[in-house]
C-alpha cells in the first residue's frame, strides 16, 4: 500500500481506550495499536462516573507509545479522529476544565428528575402522552430511560447547584477530548442527537428550543453542531506536545460508538444491520427515515451519515457478562487458584486470553446448555423492555450442573437477548438475511456459531471486529480528506473475513429456550421490583 496514508484514531470505550494506527488506500487496514485503561466508578445510589482527565492521560500515554514502537514519524500522521462512548454527561467550565467526574450512561440517580419530568398525567409506556408525541415530532426520539443524559443534567442542577451554576458547556466524551486537542467546543450531529435535544425536523435540524425549554434545559450550555467528517481544527501547540504529534495536525469530528461500530463493520447501506458485543451489546440496522417504537425502546438515531439514521436496540452488559464470569465463576474451574498453580502452567497457558479458554471450554456443553438460562441483566435493562430494577438469573440448576454449562449459558443468555431485540426491530423495519457481527464477542469462533444458531441466520466477521469503532474512525478520516467522496463508500474498503451458517439441528433447543428466556422476565419482573425499587424504575 505505497500510496496509501497514515492516520490515528481513538476508540474510547467504557473502560479503556484503545489508541489505533492505520494505513489507508484501497482498504483501511490496522498497522498497530495500543491499549490505555481507566477507571469506571460504580456508586450505591446508582451512579456511574468517570474522570474525563483519565481519557486525556490514556491518549497522550498510547499515542507515545505507539509512535515509539511503530517507528512512525508524528509528521507522518495527516488526520486524527475518535469513536467513543456515547450519552456521558461532561460539564465543562470556559477552559474546558471538567466540573465534576462525566456522569456515564450506565448512570441511573435521576429517578426523581425523570420522574417530574415525564411520569405523569395521560401515559404511553410510563410516559406522558404529549410530551412523548411531542419529542417525537421534534427530535424523532423521547427521553423516557433514567440512563438519557437530559435527566443527569437535571440531576446535578438539584443536587449541586454550586457546581451547576459554573457550567459552561455540556459536552460529550469524544467532544471533551476534541477540545483539549484544538480549543473548540463542539457536538457532533449524532452526539447532539443522543442529548435528546436535537431537532430532526426538515429545515429545522439543530438543538430544539422547544424541547429544551419542556425539559428545562439552558441552550447557552449547549456547544457548537458540527460532521463527523468535518475538519474541527488542528492540533494546538500544547495538545501536540503532550500527544507526541506535530501541531496542526488535522482533528476530525469522528462519531459515537453506535454511529462509527457499523460504518467500520461495513453496515453502511440501508437495509444493513450489524450486531455489536464488546462491553455494552447492541443490534443496530441502517434505514432512511426516523421511526421510534417507544414501547420497545427503539428509536432510529441520527448516525454520521448524513440523510441515514441506525435503529438502535441496546442491551448495556453484553460483554460485561462474560467479565463478570472470569471474575466470580471461572477462575478456579481452570485450576488456578484450587492447585495454586502458575498462570503460565496452567492450561489456560495454551490460550491467548482466560476469554479463549472459556469460549474454548464451553464447546464442551451440549447446545441449550442442559436447560440451564441466563439472564444477562445486571445493570438493568433498557430495551425492549426498560427495567432498571431486573437483574441476572441463573434458571434450572440441578445436581449435575458443572461451571461448563454455566458459562456457556451465560454467552447463550447474551444471544438470546440480541435475538429478542433483533425480532422487535423487524416488527418495524425488514433487517438483512446476513448479520456482520463485531466487537470483542466475535473474535471467538464459538461465540459467532452460537449466535448464528440462536439467530437462524448467517453470521459475518471481518478482520479485527474488535476495533471496528476505531475503523469507522478511519472512514471518517477518508471522508474529510476526500479520499473516498461518502461514508456508504467506507463497504469498499471493510470486506468480509468469515461467514457462519446456523446449524439447523441446534434450532428446536434454542426456541424453546429462547421462549423461556422471554417468560423468565415476565414472571420475576415484580420480584425484581421489590427486591431492587428505587434504582432507576419509574414507577414502584
Amino acid at each position: 500500500m505505497s500510496d496509501s496514508i497514515q492516520v490515528i484514531t481513538y476508540d474510547v470505550g467504557t473502560t479503556g481506550m484503545k489508541s489505533c494506527l492505520f494505513a489507508i488506500g484501497s482498504e483501511i487496514k490496522l498497522i498497530d495499536s495500543e491499549m490505555g485503561t481507566y477507571d469506571l466508578h460504580i456508586l450505591e445510589n446508582g451512579g456511574a462516573e468517570q474522570d474525563p482527565l483519565e481519557w486525556w492521560t490514556a491518549i497522550c500515554t498510547t499515542t507515545r507509545r505507539l509512535l515509539a514502537r511503530t517507528g512512525t514519524a508524528p509528521g507522518s500522521i495527516v488526520g486524527i479522529s475518535f469513536c467513543s462512548q456515547m450519552q456521558g454527561l461532561v460539564l465543562v467550565d470556559q477552559e474546558g476544565r471538567p466540573l465534576r467526574r462525566m456522569m456515564s450512561y450506565m448512570d441511573q440517580r435521576a429517578v426523581e428528575e425523570l420522574r417530574e419530568g415525564m411520569a405523569h398525567g395521560l401515559q404511553i409506556a410510563g410516559v406522558n402522552i404529549f410530551k412523548l408525541l411531542r419529542s417525537i415530532h421534534e427530535t424523532g426520539a423521547v427521553a423516557a430511560s433514567v440512563k438519557d443524559p437530559v435527566w443527569k443534567y437535571r440531576w446535578v442542577r438539584k443536587n449541586e447547584p454550586e457546581l451547576f451554576s459554573r457550567i459552561h458547556r455540556w459536552l460529550d466524551v469524544k467532544e471533551f477530548l476534541i477540545h483539549r486537542c484544538t480549543g473548540r467546543f463542539i457536538m457532533t450531529r449524532d452526539s447532539a442527537f443522543a442529548t435528546l435535544l436535537y431537532s430532526i425536523r426538515q429545515g429545522r435540524q439543530g438543538w430544539s428550543e422547544a424541547i429544551c425549554r419542556m425539559t428545562g434545559v439552558e441552550m447557552k450550555h449547549l456547544p457548537e453542531i458540527v460532521g463527523s467528517t468535518d475538519l474541527v481544527g488542528g492540533l494546538t501547540a500544547r495538545a501536540a506536545g503532550e500527544l507526541g504529534l506535530r501541531p496542526g495536525t488535522a482533528v476530525f469530528g469522528g462519531g459515537g460508538d453506535a454511529s462509527l461500530i457499523g460504518i467500520g463493520a461495513g453496515a453502511v447501506a440501508p437495509g444493513d444491520t450489524h450486531i455489536y458485543m464488546g462491553t455494552s451489546g447492541w443490534v443496530s440496522t441502517v434505514v432512511e427515515r426516523s421511526i421510534v417504537d417507544p414501547t420497545a425502546m427503539i428509536a432510529a438515531i441520527v448516525g454520521a451519515q448524513p440523510g441515514s439514521f441506525n435503529y438502535f436496540a441496546e442491551l448495556e452488559t453484553a460483554g460485561k457478562c462474560f467479565e463478570w464470569v472470569k471474575d466470580h465463576l471461572a477462575l478456579d474451574e481452570i485450576g488456578i487458584y484450587l492447585q495454586k498453580q502458575a498462570v503460565h502452567e496452567s492450561k489456560e497457558a495454551a490460550y491467548k486470553s482466560l476469554y479463549d479458554y472459556m469460549t474454548a471450554v464451553i464447546k464442551t456443553a451440549a447446545p441449550g446448555s442442559s436447560g440451564v438460562i441466563f439472564t444477562p441483566w445486571l445493570h438493568g435493562n433498557r430495551c425492549p423492555f426498560e427495567d432498571p430494577a431486573s437483574r441476572g438469573i441463573f434458571f434450572n440448576i440441578g445436581l449435575d450442573t458443572g461451571k461448563t454449562e454455566l458459562i456457556r449459558a451465560v454467552l447463550e443468555g447474551v444471544c438470546f437477548h440480541l435475538r429478542w431485540m433483533l425480532e422487535a426491530q423487524e416488527r418495524k423495519v425488514r433487517c438483512s438475511p446476513a448479520i456482520r457481527f463485531v466487537g470483542g464477542g466475535a473474535l471467538s469462533e464459538t461465540t459467532c456459531q452460537i449466535l448464528a444458531d440462536v439467530l437462524g441466520r448467517n453470521v459475518e466477521t471481518v478482520e479485527n471486529p474488535q476495533n471496528v469503532g476505531a475503523v469507522g474512525a478511519a472512514a471518517v478520516i477518508a471522508v474529510g480528506l476526500k479520499l473516498i467522496p461518502a461514508l456508504v463508500e467506507a463497504k469498499k474498503m471493510i470486506p468480509i473475513s468469515r461467514s457462519f451458517s446456523p446449524n439447523s439441528e441446534n434450532r428446536p433447543i434454542y426456541d424453546r429456550n429462547f421462549d423461556i428466556f422471554k417468560r423468565l422476565y415476565y414472571s420475576n419482573r415484580n420480584n425484581f421490583a421489590r427486591l431492587n425499587s428505587g434504582r432507576g424504575s419509574l414507577s414502584r
